[in-house]
This record gives C-alpha cells, structure tokens and sequence, in this order.
C-alpha cells in the first residue's frame, strides 16, 4: 500500500518551493533596473501647481464630473443618482507627443515619469510665464494582466515606476498548487510584435537575468497549469493516478487472487 500511495502522489515539494538555486547570504544582480517609459497611446495626467495659482490654471485641464446613473437606496427605498470626478488626460499620439497648454506639443514618449516632469517644468520657465512650477506627473491607463494558474487573475493598474514580475504575481494573489513554477509565460508587444518569454521561479539567477524580470505596460502573464490540472480538464482524466483507483484496483487483484486459490484447492 505504501508503494501504492506513492505511486498516487500528483507532485512533490521540489517542484513547489521557489528559487530553489539560493542559499542563506546569495547575492542576487539585475543588469538595471528597468523604469516605465510611456508609448503612444499610453495616458497621463499632468498637474501644475505654484504659489500663484491663477497662473498655474492657465497649465492645467479641466476636471471632468460624469453622471453614474441612477440607482435604488437600499435604506430609503428612494431613487438617487451618483456623480464621478476626475482629471482630464493626455493620450500620446502616435508621434510620441501630447498637445500642453499654451506651450503646445510636447515629445514624451521614452521617458519616464520623473523625466516627462522634468521636461514640463524646464519648458515652463523658459517661457517665463510661471516663476515656481511644481509638476506632477500620473499614469491613467497604464496596467497589465496575470492569467491562469493564480489565485486573482486580471488586469492590474500600474501606478508606480518600477514592478517585477514577483511583484506582478503578489498582486494576483500567487500561483495556486496546480500552477508551473518552472514555466511561467510573459507575453510582449515590441514594437509591431509579440515576444514571448519563459521564466523559471524556481531558478532565481535565470529569473533576475531576464528582461522579462521587470514589467512594462500591456505585458500579458500566463502561468501553465501542471499536469494535475491539465487531467482534470478531461472526464475521469485524473483516475488513473487517483488514490481511490489505485485501492480499488488492489481490492479487485487481492479478490482475484482469492477466487484463483479457492479454485486451485477444489
């Protein structure tokens, strides 16, 4: 029966645990890290703001304010409607460009956000219209999804410089128990392509070497399902390693084996 229950067992804890190639005190190195740079048809909010802000109105879009609908009280049974405020962004063109107030278009696509502030602040006071600008800069639509074999799979708001693909994978909730640790897939658009890239979480060194170790926008991860799961996907496909078809296999050998003796002994 021991052999049995082996034999029944659908993986095992090496291929479970993570970086499984570090030791206490490792050292671990990327070539950079890598920042999110905006492309064309990424959006973002720019807010300008200075002791004078009259001034700093002239720089700045206007906030939106949309109707949600009307919808039914559940305390007061009566009907009441809802409103949402927000900012007003800026979508860069295909150029790479967006269209600023009163200093008209600007290039910001392959900067960062602290480099697209930076940018604006510097062309505000060369044209000598604000003394003291503070520029601050927000993605609006920027994200990317975690598919598959995770516990909350989705699309994920990128609202800060840097993420990495562990940070992706916390933010999903981690792999479940039927998930690939040693094949997970990132999917990304370069340019007028699709590149595919295949990371192994259980090998930290070729995991920290990879480009696909930092996350950019639009980045799509897939995580495989293991064998377990892939049977389950099939009627009865998981019952030849089932503890239950083993037991039952060898309480149909042992009856067997019974009725063949007792037949021998007549």
């Amino acid at each position: 029966m021991a052999v049995l229950a082996l034999l029944a067992s659908c993986g095992t804890p090496k291929e479970i645990a993570y970086f499984q190639d570090l030791s206490d005190g490792t050292s671990l190195k990327t070539d950079k890290t890598t920042t999110i740079r905006l492309k064309p048809a990424d959006q973002i909010s720019v807010i300008v703001n200075s002791r004078d802000p009259q001034v700093a109105a002239m720089f700045n879009l206007p906030y939106y304010t949309r109707r949600l609908g009307e919808t039914q009280s559940l305390t007061s049974g009566s009907v009441v409607s809802g409103t949402q405020t927000g900012i007003v962004g800026y979508t860069i063109n295909s150029e790479g460009y967006i269209d600023f107030p009163v200093l008209g278009k600007i290039l910001v696509a392959d900067l960062t956000r602290e480099e697209v502030a930076a940018k604006i602040k510097d062309e505000l006071l060369e044209s000598r219209q604000i003394k003291d600008p503070v520029v601050t800069v927000e993605f609006m639509n920027l994200g990317f999804s975690v598919l598959g074999e995770v516990a909350k799979p989705g699309r994920f708001k990128i609202d800060r410089d840097c993420y990495t693909l562990l940070d992706a994978i916390g933010i999903a909730g981690d792999l479940t128990i039927n998930g690939r640790r040693d094949n997970v897939m990132l999917v990304r658009n370069e340019g007028n392509r699709d590149r595919i890239y295949t990371l192994n979480l259980m090998d930290a060194k070729q995991l920290y070497a990879s480009p696909a170790f930092y996350i950019q926008q639009g980045d799509v991860i897939y995580v495989t399902p293991n064998e377990k799961r892939m049977r389950e996907s099939t009627v009865n496909g998981n019952n030849i390693r089932s503890t239950s078809f083993w037991i039952s296999l060898s309480s149909l050998l042992t009856s067997v084996g019974l009725l063949v003796l007792n037949i021998i002994k007549l």
